[in-house]
């Protein structure tokens, strides 16, 4: 299992950015969560198969169709660090 940590800046907040993303986890039967962060952006960890991961990344710096990705930090990880069962919004 690998695990991807990002933050994604920009207009991320108030735009069903967090809604987007566990929709998409979800979908692709990954678990973690997506959390707001106080300055803005948004933190996501994400656990599954690295291919899957990939395609995840790809919607993430994409978002829907209100948000707009300006900057997006991504940290990839051979073992995870924690496992988590579901994709939550926190």
């Amino acid at each position: 299992m690998t695990e991807l940590h990002c933050i994604v800046a920009g207009r991320v907040q108030g735009v069903a950015y967090r809604a987007f993303v566990q929709s998409i986890a979800r979908e692709l039967r990954l678990t973690g969560f997506v959390a707001n962060l106080p300055d803005g952006s948004i933190e996501v960890l994400a656990q599954g198969e690295y291919g899957v991961l990939k395609v995840f990344a790809n919607h993430l710096r994409t978002g829907p169709p209100q948000s707009q990705v300006t900057s997006f930090f991504d940290e990839w990880r051979d073992q995870p660090t924690k496992e988590f069962t579901s994709f939550e919004t926190m």
